[in-house]
């Protein structure tokens, strides 16, 4: 029993060797799927506009701010605006007590009539001493009529000094006077400032708050030292706020600062990564408000009418580049290139392409 199972295995075995031995003599194999020709990737060579642009970051304000102080110290005796509220030029603010002011300026007025009285009264005294001196006198009594005009005369300058200085103190009060009813020196949105809401006393030029004109804003960037020198003023501006990225804005380059700044805020910080300050104008939009995240293209290099190709065609060789010219009838041969002004994706060429050839990125 054990001999015909051993022969039935073997018998097995070699019928299973047989058919694969057979299957892979006799059975047509499938040819192995054919390699596509790789695609050449063409790109025209164009006539148009190419411009270099410079990208920077940075938020918006608003451009006129005008600040309000106090024109003295003094109580307030009554406020006309509130905080947010809209002020025409000219509007009353606030007005401050004047009675204090006043009888400073009353007093101040006695003081110098007082003086002008006693200049007189001492001329007059003077003249009849001169007139008595004239009538006989002694050489001494004479003597002493000179001591006492000099010292007259020198009086009389330093009244005169004095007086000056009080005039111009009277006028500086009267000034004052003046400003106790406080009109809006422009028009726009009121704001406190934070720490002295409707103060009802204040002190000399102790600052109040702000008008801010909502219809100007104004883009401000911080540019790094490797781009500050290729911004100019005049430069056209494509801004994109970061809150509303389908809404396009337009701006031009107003200042560009002289002195750097750092991230703390604080100038000529060797420690800082040295960034300055640009300063983009806008154009009015109902969207825009102060304080947005914005981003912008400023515009340093424009040309017109220039021959540009797709970077990705141009082959660089060390200093020099080229392209493969598409000669047509499957032929392409290397085109030596000089290149003018480089982007991202569009490089100007000077001499070596004309508009209408195709190059082959192969």
């Amino acid at each position: 029993m054990k001999r015909i199972i051993k022969w039935v295995i073997i018998l097995a075995i070699v019928a299973v060797a047989g058919y694969f031995a057979y299957d892979k003599m006799f059975k047509p194999q499938e040819a192995p799927p054919m390699e596509e020709p790789v695609q050449s990737i063409t790109f025209p060579v164009t006539q148009e506009t190419i411009n270099k642009t410079i990208q920077v970051k940075g938020k918006s304000q608003y451009e006129h701010e005008t600040l309000v102080y106090a024109p003295f110290a003094s109580k307030v005796t009554s406020w006309k605006v509130e905080n947010g509220g809209q002020v025409k030029k000219g509007d009353i603010l606030y007005t401050l007590d004047q009675e204090t002011l006043k009888n400073d300026i009353a007093t101040q007025e006695a003081t110098i009539r007082k003086g002008k009285l006693e200049a007189e009264l001492n001329a007059f005294v003077s003249q009849q001493d001169e007139e008595s001196a004239a009538l006989g006198a002694t050489e001494a009594d004479r003597l002493k009529v000179l001591a006492s005009q000099e010292a007259k005369r020198i009086g009389d300058e330093l009244n005169e000094v004095t007086a000056e200085i009080q005039a111009r103190e009277l006028a500086s009060k009267k000034e004052r006077l003046n400003t106790a009813i406080y009109r809006a020196p422009a028009g726009g949105i009121f704001l406190f400032d934070s720490t002295s809401e409707r103060p009802q006393t204040v002190s000399d030029n102790q600052y109040i708050g702000k008008i801010v004109d909502l219809s100007k804003v104004e883009f401000v960037a911080l540019v790094g030292e490797q781009d500050v020198f290729r911004i100019k003023t005049g430069m056209k501006v494509d801004v994109k706020m970061t809150a509303l990225k389908e809404e396009k804005l337009s701006g031009e380059v107003t200042k560009v600062a002289k002195f750097a700044t750092t991230a703390s805020g604080q100038t000529n910080n060797t420690s800082q990564v040295p960034q300055f300050e640009v300063i983009i104008k806008l154009d009015a939009n109902e969207h825009l408000i102060g304080g947005l995240s914005l981003n912008g293209e400023i515009e340093a290099i424009r040309k017109e009418n220039a021959t540009v190709v797709s970077s990705m065609a141009v082959i660089h060789d060390g200093d020099a580049a080229y392209v493969m010219l598409d000669k047509g009838n499957g032929e392409v041969e290397r085109r030596d290139i000089k290149i003018g002004l480089e982007t991202t994706d569009k490089t100007e060429i000077l001499t070596g392409l004309k508009p209408g050839d195709t190059v082959v990125l192969q």
